[in-house]
């Protein structure tokens, strides 16, 4: 006990050394400079938007450090930045809000409420002005009428006579019984009433001959649809104004989770409302079309779909289970997340999903025959995903020909398919991502978003559809997040760099084009005063021979026998072995902090990672802590064979999904990982949500042996090393229950090597700067302490 004491007066009195010397100096990182409110840094351009007549240029900055953002333009004609006046803001329309006709003349947008319509001329008309919103508009009866949606139901404008028509009456309400009569009691009396009454017998049929009269001379109504307690999603017409598909979605029942909250200003403890749990049970949905000529409403039958019955291969390590499925496979639920229409209303492409996330279809529907056509079917063992594989990412070049995303080859890419020849065709192909597509106004060629230069970079093309050929616009290292003007003539571009966060530029829309800096102010006069590294962006192999990508950062001084520590980044499917300025800005100065003080840092895209493609995207599927974990244990070896670290000094940290590989690192390899910081972690997938878990490891009831694998607290009594567990209590992603919940199993097991840090008044993403720096002060003598023995 007195030599433990003995060691932590040593290291405080050395961390408070350090801390002075900083003060002195201000070349010294201290962990209370880096986790200040981040405005001490600069400030970036953010939410870069073109207004809606496309000359003018808006973006989101604060160069002034005032207490938030505003509102800055500028014009291709004039490039300094000028602030929006407050008043005026509520005027602004953005480009992405509008939704054009077929030739691109006219304009129909919602702004707070309403709905306006441009005309080719430039002629400004509010559709619509009531209490109640309207919103979602569109053009359809071939152009001829604004469709909007108002309430549950959709409402149409004629755009040549203002005239304005209520086009589906869907209600809550249930259908009156017509042939509801009383008992036999009351019937009788009914009877024997009229009978005997000469009066009441008049005055009946008088009634029923008006009520005659009354519905015959009436307008016709429109049909109601009953809407039986379901909710309706997704209500839209075709272009030419016939058919109108929704979607009746029933709620699942799940339990909610709790999560209190213990310092208000009330003084009493409030429990917020969480979200479910996975393997909750979800809602389900039944997609319809309602033909407005025939009046009539039919369901989209799902038998129609290949593989609606097919039986996950996960089964299959249930005997029992997989037997009884085989010989009696039911449909799988599906969702229909996307409709997007043929220009002439014919026909519609659904992009449909599996609720199992085993299978993306897109089915061609015709109206004419109702039936549907296979056009692309995405299987996947494991789960559906990767950029662009959504119903953004789905459109037609004209009648004949839709345009969509795919895996197909293990990478996301570009494909036409054509109505004809019931073929589709790849317009790019290699080991890359595309991770954007925008289709050209005259819709003869793509602009696309690419990492194919490098997995840790982003450049802008224009793809030719007919020739299949790219040409880059962008020639910024880093990242180029592109904002292409309505008129197709200017590229706004937010570009970063590793250690330059970012700012806006300006560039005329073709190859060879100088970009013009716009802003200037992301870096301040302090942060430039830093010497921030540029980490090496390496690769190296894993054990099974795939390239890993990581950022390297290195000690002044270097020599052999230093530590090392490893940064996991969280979300699991997010890429940080970048060459841009990274989300986790925070990490990368703390870790150019623990090089300052001859540490050795590493940040993986282990297996899990976005930017490489469905394989490593999928490589954790049912094996959490698997895949992703031998990658770090393998980058120890690279580190120890090309810089010569001491492997006995080695830790790590990360938050969220980071803070679960810790886990997973100290329980599993106790002896690869000396110490580590477990920030925010899943201690139980069993706790987390649905929607991202059920994707890896299926369901808990379904798949109880993913979740054993995958879940730190079967493995706790792994732990040799010194834990740090940091979490906000107020956490609605990752419950601070999951914390609460290992800290139990550690005294259970006779652990004293830990410590849990809470955080009352943090959710998952830390806000304050006193809790930040707390944290990270405990990070850092975490393995100061631990690695510098």
């Amino acid at each position: 006990m007195k030599s433990l004491l003995t060691k932590t007066i040593a290291v405080t009195a050395m961390m408070a050394a350090v801390t002075a010397s900083a003060q002195n100096n201000p070349g010294v990182l201290t962990v209370a400079q880096i986790m200040r409110d981040p405005k001490w840094m600069g400030s970036s351009p953010s939410g870069v938007a073109w207004g809606g007549n496309g000359s003018i240029l808006f973006f989101n900055w604060n160069p002034d450090r005032e207490p938030a953002d505003s509102l800055y333009r500028i014009s291709p004609a004039d490039k300094t930045p000028r602030k929006v006046q407050a008043g005026t803001q509520q005027t602004v329309i953005y480009e992405a809000e509008l939704r054009y006709n077929r030739s691109r003349s006219a304009a129909v947008w919602a702004k707070e409420g309403d709905i306006f319509y441009r005309a080719p001329g430039g002629k400004v008309t509010r559709i619509t002005q009531t209490l109640e919103g309207e919103y979602n508009p569109v053009f359809s009866f071939n152009d001829t009428r604004v469709v909007y949606s108002r309430g549950q139901n959709l409402y149409s404008w004629e755009i040549a006579t203002g005239a304005s028509q209520q086009l589906t009456n869907f209600t809550n309400d249930a259908p009156a019984d017509k042939n509801k009569k009383g008992n036999t009691e009351e019937e009788w009396l009914k009877k024997e009433q009229l009978a005997t009454m000469d009066v009441l017998r008049e005055r009946s049929n008088k009634r029923s001959a008006t009520e005659r009269y009354q519905k015959a001379a009436a307008p016709e109504q429109l049909r109601p649809v009953y809407l039986g307690g379901n909710m309706l999603t997704g209500a839209a017409i075709s272009p030419d104004g016939r058919f109108i598909t929704y979607q009746l979605y029933t709620a699942g029942n799940g339990k909610r989770t709790i999560v209190p909250d213990y310092v208000t200003e009330s003084g009493y403890t409030t429990d917020i409302s969480g979200r479910t749990k996975v393997g909750s049970p979800q809602g389900s949905a039944r997609f319809f079309v309602y033909d407005r000529v025939r009046d009539t409403a039919y369901k989209i039958n799902a038998e129609q779909i290949p593989g609606i019955r097919d039986v996950p291969a996960f089964v299959k390590d249930y005997p029992g289970q997989w037997e009884k499925l085989k010989k009696d496979s039911a449909l799988r639920n599906v969702n229909i997340w996307g409709v997007v229409w043929a220009p002439n209303g014919r026909y519609a492409l659904l992009d449909v999903y599996a609720d199992d996330n085993k299978d993306r279809w897109l089915m061609l529907m015709d109206t004419a025959t109702r039936n549907l056509r296979l056009v692309d079917r995405q299987h996947d063992d494991a789960w559906i995903g990767g950029p662009g594989i959504d119903p953004r990412s789905i459109g037609w070049i004209d009648n004949e020909t839709a345009w969509f995303q795919s895996e197909a080859t293990g990478y996301a890419h570009l494909y036409l398919y054509s109505l004809a020849s019931a073929a589709k065709r790849a317009l790019t192909k290699g080991n890359y991502e595309v991770q954007e597509a925008q289709l050209s106004n005259d819709k003869r060629s793509f602009y696309i978003t690419t990492n194919a230069v490098h997995p840790g970079e982003k450049h802008f093309y224009k793809l030719s559809i007919n020739t299949g050929k790219a040409v880059q616009l962008t020639t910024l290292a880093g990242a180029n997040e592109v904002s292409l003007s309505p008129d197709e003539k200017y590229l706004a571009i937010r570009n970063s760099f590793i250690n330059s966060p970012w700012e806006l530029y300006l560039q005329e829309n073709r190859a060879g084009a100088k970009p013009v800096q716009i802003t200037t102010k992301a870096q301040s006069a302090e942060y430039r005063q830093i010497k921030w590294r540029t980490p090496d962006v390496i690769s190296f192999a894993a054990r099974d021979g795939a390239p890993v990508y990581a950022r390297v950062y290195k000690p002044e001084n270097a020599r052999p026998g230093m530590p090392a520590v490893f940064f996991v980044h969280g979300a699991g499917y997010l890429q940080n072995a970048h060459k841009w300025w990274s989300s986790y800005f925070r990490e990368y100065m703390f870790n150019n902090l623990l090089a300052d003080n001859g540490y050795y840092v590493m940040d993986i895209d282990y297996r899990g990672s976005a930017g490489y493609g469905r394989d490593w995207r999928t490589g954790i599927y049912r094996h959490m802590g698997g895949k992703d974990l031998t990658d770090h244990v393998d980058a120890v070896k690279y580190l120890t064979d090309t810089y010569k670290i001491d492997p006995a000094k080695v830790g790590i940290y990360g938050g969220s999904y980071g803070g679960f590989m810790t886990l997973m690192a100290l329980f599993t390899t106790p002896d690869v990982f000396a110490s580590g910081a477990a920030l925010r972690p899943v201690t139980d997938w069993a706790n987390y949500n649905h929607g991202y878990t059920s994707n890896i490891l299926n369901e808990p009831f379904t798949d109880s042996i993913a979740y054993h694998k995958s879940s730190p607290v079967y493995f706790a009594n792994g732990l040799k090393g010194n834990l740090l567990i940091c979490h906000g209590m107020v956490d609605v992603n990752v419950h601070y229950q999951d914390a609460v919940k290992l800290a139990q199993r550690l005294m259970e097991l006779k652990k004293d090597n830990w410590e849990l840090a809470s955080y009352p008044m943090e959710d998952h993403g830390f806000v304050e700067p006193v809790s930040w720096t707390d944290e990270y002060k405990r990070i850092f003598k975490l393995f100061e302490q631990t690695l510098k023995k």
